[in-house]
């Protein structure tokens, strides 16, 4: 990928071949700047550099959620769509089992506009238990 980042960033790359992208980081406010980063990074890497920006931007606001609400390793995939039309799945796991709340900000309000950023600009998005912990995801659709 051409990425060089410290090796404190990523707790763990599961896989980086194929068809999916998964990483595991740390509990730690760096790893919010390196999701960004590996995320746009295979992206591009999958020719789906229209939409690298937002799924980052995305990841981002997910990856922040799991650090203000969660101890211990986050993890993040991507699932690239079979041909040149679909989906491309992206997935932010953390070990609280408690599903995310979308709240209404008010304009004075510091945080609480992440969820509805994910909810207007994905396809679709949800959430699911896991054995230890949850999963946020969304879609985005991927340009002809």
């Amino acid at each position: 990928m051409g990425l060089i980042r410290p090796a404190w960033d990523v707790i763990g790359v599961i896989d980086t071949e194929g068809d999916r992208a998964e990483w595991t980081f740390p509990a730690d406010p760096g790893a919010v700047r390196t999701a960004r980063a590996v995320v746009r990074g295979r992206l591009r890497d999958w020719n789906l550099d229209s939409l690298a920006d937002l799924a980052a931007l995305l990841v981002s606001e997910l990856v922040t959620n799991s650090l203000r609400h969660a101890t211990g390793p986050i993890g993040v995939r991507l699932v690239r769509p079979a041909g040149l039309s679909g989906v491309l799945l992206v997935e932010v796991s953390d070990p609280l089992p408690d599903p995310p709340r979308e709240r209404v900000a008010r304009p004075d309000d510091e945080g609480g506009r992440g969820l509805q950023l994910v909810a207007h600009s994905s396809r679709r998005w949800g959430t699911r238990p896991g054995e230890s912990g949850k999963t946020v995801w969304f879609e985005l659709a991927v340009p002809p």
